[in-house]
């Protein structure tokens, strides 16, 4: 029976070999990292996860790989699996494995912990035995293919997380719902099987490597050690998690589908804020405010036209006296002459600053439903006869002693 300290893998990662779902099977998790593609400018790590019956694939965009984000990326994965096996199989990372001593791996507490938390015993592969893990190395390699950025898939940067997770959940999607090479069955159907033996994992999350609790204010911010750092306004009066790492402030959602960092902030002085725009809806310029009737007599006012709205922002602007009765007339004006004309007067009105009916009136009187034009026979222009002996010979007007001042030749 295979142990985890076995040089081969367990006998479910045998490709050529049946596969049988016993009673006393032993099923298990591999993990591994790929080198992501920039997102925004920054580097990402592609969290690459292998359930070894089923073949089903797992692949999460971290920003680093410190035991925080690790244990949200596994805590995500066994949640998205329905449930965590006997072993998690990885490398011997430094937040798996601190040290080897007599060729026996020392494990990191924190991970224990964690693992202790979810029911797993991790496991590590043997030291340049890539055999060990070649599952999740495949998951890697292949996942790299689809979303890293090459000359061959001709996929651009990723402007943001967002389309970044939304490249890994069709990924996701499409290796486990074709038919495994090996197989011949969806990952999706066979994991639906294996659900069945994999144990149930807590209900909520295994928090503390995420660092210290905070609750988000109405304005989308959380306070830490006297500063204000902003998170996605979703998040309003919900519960986040936050830790340092280096110079960053992390910041960590609990949500239904597992944690998830949600924000990462340079660390700032007491007192200053580190706010991001993106974590707040599109904001409207306060000065750019546009009528909007709210009642048919304004819908009538405003049915007018551009010119109308014009006249009624210009009114409000300046604290116009009677706006209402003014409308009101406006639309009485409408059924008496043509609306186009009472649309260009209050246009006029508003540009001129003039908001009463008077001056409404007044301009209607005095403008032409016609504008005058100026009849093409007549111009002011001056003629172009003078042009007429450009180029031609001009008679010579000085006199005959030459120098042309008539008085010959004195000055």
């Amino acid at each position: 029976m295979w142990t985890p300290s076995s040089r081969s893998p367990p006998p479910a990662s045998n490709p050529d070999g049946p596969l049988h779902i016993t009673a006393g099977a032993t099923y298990w998790f591999q993990w591994d990292y790929g080198d992501g593609p920039l997102v925004c400018g920054e580097k990402s790590v592609l969290f690459c996860g292998w359930l070894a019956w089923c073949r089903f694939r797992l692949v999460f965009p971290l920003r680093d790989k410190r035991l925080g984000t690790v244990i949200a990326a596994l805590d995500r994965s066994f949640r998205r699996l329905g449930g965590a096996p006997t072993y998690a199989l990885t490398d011997n990372e430094k937040t798996v494995t601190e040290r080897h001593i007599a060729a026996l791996p020392v494990r990191n507490p924190k991970i224990v912990s964690a693992a202790v938390y979810y029911g797993v015993t991790i496991a590590t592969c043997v030291p340049f035995d890539p055999e060990s893990k070649g599952g999740s190395e495949a998951t890697v390699k292949i996942a790299k293919a689809d979303l890293v950025p090459s000359d061959a898939n001709l996929r651009d940067e990723y402007d943001s997380w967002e389309a970044l997770e939304a490249a890994c959940e069709a990924f996701m999607d499409k290796v486990n719902n074709r038919a495994h090479s090996v197989t011949r069955r969806r990952p999706v159907d066979m994991l639906a099987e294996e659900q069945a033996r994999l144990h149930r994992i807590p209900d909520e999350p295994y928090t503390i490597a995420f660092g210290e609790s905070r609750s988000v204010s109405w304005s989308s911010t959380i306070q830490f050690r006297g500063a204000r750092y902003s998170v996605p306004h979703t998040l309003c009066d919900e519960r986040v998690w936050v830790r340092l790492s280096g110079d960053e402030l992390v910041i960590v959602h609990v949500g239904d589908d597992g944690p998830t960092e949600v924000a990462r902030h340079r660390i700032v002085q007491a007192g200053d804020a580190s706010i991001v725009d993106g974590h707040y809806p599109p904001r409207k310029d306060p000065t750019d405010r546009q009528p909007k009737a709210t009642n048919p007599h304004e819908e009538a006012f405003l049915a007018i036209g551009v010119g109308a709205k014009t006249w009624l922002v210009e009114a409000a602007a300046v604290g116009a006296r009677q706006i209402e009765t003014t409308m009101a007339q406006a639309v009485e004006l409408c059924a008496a002459t043509d609306r186009k004309r009472v649309d260009e007067a209050l246009g006029l009105a508003a540009t001129a600053g003039r908001f009463s009916i008077d001056d409404l009136k007044s301009i209607l009187t005095t403008t032409r439903s016609e504008p005058r034009r100026a009849n093409p026979a007549h111009s002011l222009q001056n003629g172009t006869r003078g042009w007429s002996q450009l180029g031609q010979p001009q008679p010579d007007n000085r006199n005959n002693n030459g120098n042309g001042n008539g008085n010959g030749g004195r000055s």
